[in-house]
């Protein structure tokens, strides 16, 4: 029987596409056997897209440290050499020397200062917008961690459930070879057939199929597990931890408020609407007047009389700039800008009302478990005493060899019921707690 996950495809989708990157030189200690809090932890410190995504956040830092720059002068400096032929020469008098205008060598070198005194708020739009989108990586960071931790303690819990499920299965193939040996008993007293026996063995084999099946299941979820914590040499992924079922009450109503209020979707989305806000009011500012001074200071030849002779010389400028017309540019501008807020609205609401329903289908799965497990003790009480009877009556002569299998079949498969239920019980848990943006690592 296959585990049933319960958190939604992609989560587990990427967790297993962020694991295909390249591992950290040195990756994390794992102990010689991980619980669960070691096990997400050991996962949250392999995998590479956490560091992808640090890397971002750092890039986006220092796009804001770069926006800063805006709000202070601006100083280059600058040395030129020219040489120009021919130059304009005036002669005065056939016998009087020629009168140059400029050098035919130029030489110039200066300092130059600028800085924008009034430009309407754009450089702090600039720098507003940054930031906004800086907070937007950083919360990226938290969505991915909460996604990867998820996707370990799924794996972890499947790993627990297989487990569990091989001693059910084992403790039916003992009872069933058991059986045998009394089968074997009674065919040497002449009281059965050799068909009890060989029943008995086709029961057996069955059972020692679906183990196999089971031991595969784990052998998978280990590999799973290695991946994730990029230990592709882990062929076994020792983890430890203990498969009970621990009910807990769920408040719906309080549930739905603290899900809308933690969940880092909705943070994501009220960022990109904070982004798209100020990108609009960045526009906005951009098709504004531009009030600037700037300073220079140098030195350079060509003045008169001594055209060769470098001398120090200064500029000063005040400058206003005012666009006029940019051929609608700026006015579509502010059309996409509009529109993008409308869309970064509308996805926040989209994603308040999938939070609402992440909750409810979380709430109503652990009722389903709780039932189901209720149900399953009900049937393993009833399978045992049947069982009991079953094997009461063929010792008797009363019922058949073919009524004890199907008891104990019957036994085993309400047992394996039981571990279901509390497997979907417990990451029903888990499903509840990513609804409502609990954090588990």
């Amino acid at each position: 029987m296959l585990p049933r996950p319960l958190f939604a495809a992609p989560l587990l989708a990427l967790g297993l596409a962020s694991v295909a990157g390249t591992a950290h030189a040195q990756g994390p200690v794992i102990a010689d056997s991980l619980s669960l809090d070691g096990t997400i932890r050991s996962v949250l410190d392999a995998n590479p897209a956490i560091t992808t995504l640090e890397e971002e956040v750092n890039a986006a830092t220092s796009r804001v440290t770069q926006s800063r720059g805006g709000f202070l002068p601006q100083v280059s400096g600058v040395a030129t050499y020219t040489r120009i032929d021919p130059v304009v020469k005036l002669q005065i008098a056939p016998e009087s020397p020629a009168f140059q205008f400029q050098p035919n060598n130029n030489y110039d070198a200066h300092i130059t200062l600028q800085y924008g005194l009034l430009d309407f708020g754009k450089k702090d739009a600039t720098y507003n917008l940054a930031e906004s989108r800086r907070i937007t990586a950083v919360d990226q960071i938290n969505v991915t961690r909460r996604d990867l931790a998820y996707s370990a303690a799924q794996v972890y819990y499947n790993i627990l459930f297989v487990r569990e499920s091989i001693k059910v299965q084992d403790a039916q193939i003992a009872s069933l070879r058991q059986h045998q040996r009394e089968m074997e008993k009674r065919v040497e007293g002449g009281v059965s057939t050799k068909f009890d026996v060989t029943t008995t063995q086709v029961r057996i084999t069955q059972a020692q199929n679906t183990r196999i099946d089971l031991e595969n299941q784990l052998q998978n979820q280990q590999a799973q597990l290695a991946r994730l914590l990029h230990k592709p040499e882990y062929a076994n992924v020792p983890v430890r931890g203990s498969f009970t079922y621990t009910p807990q009450p769920v408040d719906v109503s309080a549930a739905l408020n603290q899900a809308v209020e933690n969940r880092p979707e909705v943070k994501l989305a009220r960022d990109a609407e904070q982004s798209a806000n100020l990108n609009l009011k960045l526009i906005e500012r951009s098709n504004m007047p531009v009030l600037g001074v700037g300073a220079q200071v140098g030195a350079k030849n060509g003045y008169q009389p001594n055209l060769d002779r470098i001398r120090p010389n200064t500029v000063g400028v005040v400058q206003l700039s005012v666009p006029i017309y940019d051929g609608n540019k700026n006015k579509n501008q502010r059309v996409e800008a509009l529109a993008n807020i409308r869309g970064a609205q509308s996805r926040i609401q989209d994603t308040q009302e999938q939070i609402r329903a992440d909750v409810r289908q979380a709430a109503n799965n652990l009722q389903s478990s709780t039932a189901r497990y209720e149900n399953a003790q009900l049937q393993i009480a009833q399978a045992s005493d049947a069982l009991t009877r079953a094997k009461a009556r063929y010792r008797y002569d009363v019922g058949t060899n073919l009524d004890v299998l199907d008891a104990e079949t019957s036994l085993a498969q309400a047992r394996l019921a039981r571990l279901q239920a509390i497997y979907n019980y417990t990451l029903g848990q888990y499903q509840l707690k990513r609804a409502t943006g609990e954090q588990i690592w």
